[in-house]
């Protein structure tokens, strides 16, 4: 069971943590084509053809930027084409330098709160909300859970209050921890169905009709 108290230190290195738990509840799982059906379900619909590279989500990039460069590097590769904007707060504990290409948002860059972000720091998180960008199995911002399973398999919803009740998903096949999916309910407060949690932490594979992945994380 995930149990992690914020004391003090880099807050990434929380959400990092997390993320490597999130990876080690899923269930690998293979799947098994019967009658003569498509393999993947779902998915035939589900997923839209593979994405560009400047617009694709691997375990390490989202588009161009990649975790391990600098904030620097990031800029140059971008050039004058981009635009970048603090947004702090962002969340409970982070700030975020949003980025946008003609005037609209691609991802954003994830850090410590009541930091700053400077040329030499590297880039260890970062998130998007924008539906343009996909995995190579074309899952990504907007894409119904349901969707995601019949390309994933299914999904572990989760979240614990140590965390600020941040909730997360994780599906069985996966094919990397290193990507983070947070899902969303629209009108609810979590896009799971939960019971009773254990010291904290809420855990369940049921989930809101209308339940969408929201954004979607790379971490370092």
């Amino acid at each position: 069971m995930l149990n992690i108290k914020i004391l003090s230190g880099s807050m990434i290195a929380v959400l990092l943590a997390i993320g490597s738990y999130l990876g080690a509840i899923s269930t690998p799982g293979v799947a098994v084509a019967r009658g003569g059906r498509n393999p993947l379900g779902e998915a035939a619909n589900a997923a839209q053809k593979t994405p560009s590279a400047s617009l694709t989500i691997s375990d390490r990039t989202i588009g161009a930027a990649k975790v391990g460069m600098t904030f620097g590097q990031l800029k140059k590769a971008l050039g004058s084409t981009a635009q970048f904007k603090v947004e702090s707060p962002f969340m409970v504990d982070f700030d975020a330098v949003a980025v946008s290409q003609s005037g609209k948002l691609q991802y954003r860059i994830i850090y410590a709160a009541s930091t700053k972000l400077k040329d030499a720091d590297v880039i260890e998180l970062l998130r998007t909300d924008n539906a343009n960008y996909k995995t190579v199995q074309g899952v990504g911002p907007g894409m119904t859970l349901k969707q995601a399973e019949a390309i994933y398999g299914k999904a572990t919803l989760s979240y614990n209050v140590d965390n600020e009740m941040r909730e997360n998903v994780v599906f069985a096949k996966q094919p990397t921890n290193k990507i983070m999916f947070v899902p969303k309910a629209e009108g609810k407060q979590f896009a799971g169905v939960y019971g009773a949690g254990k010291g904290g932490f809420y855990q369940t594979k049921k989930y809101q009709p209308n339940a969408v992945i929201k954004s979607v994380m790379v971490r370092k």
